[in-house]
């Protein structure tokens, strides 16, 4: 890992605040001319520190009105087992985050968004369940989303 300095923090805050903004206003803001401005960031990107660059949707603009956290436990810790559930989970397109996690009752937990209750109950009695291996599910419906962020935490890099 390279040693990142103030500026590449600050371009990396100001980046995942707005990936749109023009490389003149972000070399305002962090206080560098647009050309090492315009270089950095591609030095960043070349290293992989921006992963890539995305649009943020609105789910409730798009008819997604409910986001389910899910809870899988598996019949058997193999590692065949797991490669065939990640999978099949990476082709359901409801599934927007897939961890595999330790300290609960539970192998996997998802983070699910669909339009509403018959679709969840469509996706978990056709799809989900019907993954081989797959011998529990427990879901948790979000009632009001307190939080919700992209951006991660940089102050521990900061000098």
């Amino acid at each position: 890992m390279n040693k990142l300095d103030r500026y590449d923090l600050r371009i990396l805050a100001e980046l995942q605040r707005d990936a749109r903004i023009s490389n003149q206003e972000l070399a305002e803001r962090i206080g560098l001319s647009p050309s090492p401005c315009s270089r950095r960031v591609k030095q960043l990107e070349d290293d992989g520190y921006i992963a890539r660059q995305v649009a943020l949707l609105d789910s409730k603009k798009l008819g997604l009105s409910l986001t389910a956290f899910v809870l899988i436990g598996m019949d058997r810790h193999t590692p065949e087992r797991f490669e065939h559930f990640q999978e099949v989970i990476r082709q359901c397109p409801e599934v927007l985050e897939c961890s595999l996690v330790t300290g609960m009752d539970a192998d996997y937990q998802l983070k699910v968004v669909v339009p509403d209750m018959d679709h969840y109950q469509k996706f978990l009695l056709g799809q989900l369940t019907r993954i081989e291996g797959v011998t529990s599910v427990r879901s948790s419906f979000v009632l009001n989303q307190v939080l919700s962020s992209t951006e991660l935490p940089l102050e521990h890099l900061r000098g």
